[in-house]
């Protein structure tokens, strides 16, 4: 279990905000390692042109290339409050007047996770206070030559996530927001928990914690907390790969329009909470249709701690394709 120990200041500062910065990682990191994106697939021939600038390369070498899954902090910075055309450029900022303490204490971490040393060059940089610039430097050249053309599309994407969450915090507050970041997550009344098999306890008392929707990085759940004062919780933005496989209307008229675009959705497993952000349907509606979908043998239910989660079965599989 992870708890993030808070106070007043940092529930009163908790906040929704998108991070350019960690789409661009995200993206880069699957551009060099040979990776799909489950919805969006390949990352494309401007994303592995960027690769051969020196500026980009060097930014690899704080990826997680080799199966261990540690990006450092250092690498993404809290988005700042305020307006999402200059969150980018801020946090290149923030991330380029990275004092040179924190750097090493980044690496530090970055080290103990890989368990193994940073490039030679990663260190010599560092040690001569120009890493933080020269990432910033790559990752802002990155986002030009492989994002920005497409950065509408990412951006609405989180965008709209950002608005639902919103309406959900303002009617619903804290405790229920988290919840519907991802199952593993919770409010205890003192912390945020995140389910995992190992204890982290870390105490973020006056810092803020910024809950980020990912597009990129979708449908994973991340968490950033090895640097107390970046505090950060990526989720997967709720409307990424609400995708059905055939024409949706053909499905409907099988098992109704709601039901349809629920099965649709159930290639992955998902709690009520979020299928009910996603379809913006009230949790109620949600689960007296995935009871009807149980009983026609369409939906599986399966529990991971305190929550369950529902997936599509085979029988639904098949009428799917038959669709």
């Amino acid at each position: 279990m992870i708890l993030l120990r808070c106070d007043a200041t940092t529930v009163a500062n908790i906040r929704l905000s998108h991070s350019p910065i960690m789409e661009a990682v995200t993206w880069l990191g699957l551009a060099a390692g040979g990776g799909r994106h489950p919805v969006f697939g390949d990352p494309g021939a401007l994303a592995r042109d960027a690769l051969g600038a020196a500026e980009v390369e060097l930014v690899t070498d704080l990826l997680p290339l080799d199966g261990n899954h540690y990006t450092p902090d250092l690498l993404t910075p809290q988005p700042r409050p305020g307006s999402s055309g200059e969150a980018l450029e801020a946090q290149l900022t923030d991330l380029a007047e990275t004092s040179a303490e924190l750097v090493a204490q980044q690496l530090g971490f970055a080290e103990k996770h890989w368990r193994r040393p940073v490039s030679p060059r990663v260190r010599r940089l560092a040690e001569t206070g120009r890493l933080a610039g020269r990432l910033a430097a790559g990752l802002g050249t990155f986002w030009r030559r492989a994002l920005a053309e497409g950065w509408g599309e990412i951006e609405a994407l989180a965008d709209a996530d950002l608005a639902d969450r919103a309406r959900l915090l303002a009617t619903r507050g804290v405790g229920e927001l988290l919840a519907t970041l991802d199952p593993r997550c919770s409010w205890t009344g003192a912390a945020v928990a995140i389910d995992k098999p190992f204890q982290v306890e870390v105490n973020v008392s006056g810092q803020p914690i910024v809950l980020v929707p990912s597009v990129l990085s979708w449908p994973k759940f991340m968490i950033q907390c090895d640097d107390q004062q970046q505090v950060a919780l990526y989720y997967p933005a709720a409307r990424v790969g609400v995708r059905a496989r055939r024409d949706p209307a053909e499905l409907a008229r099988v098992v109704g329009a709601t039901r349809a675009a629920l099965l649709a959705d159930l290639g992955a497993p998902r709690s009520t909470a979020e299928l009910a952000l996603r379809h913006k349907l009230a949790a109620g509606t949600v689960s007296y249709h995935l009871g009807a979908l149980r009983r026609a043998n369409l939906v599986t239910a399966s529990r991971d701690g305190r929550f369950v989660l529902y997936q599509r079965s085979a029988q639904a599989e098949v009428l799917l394709a038959a669709s």
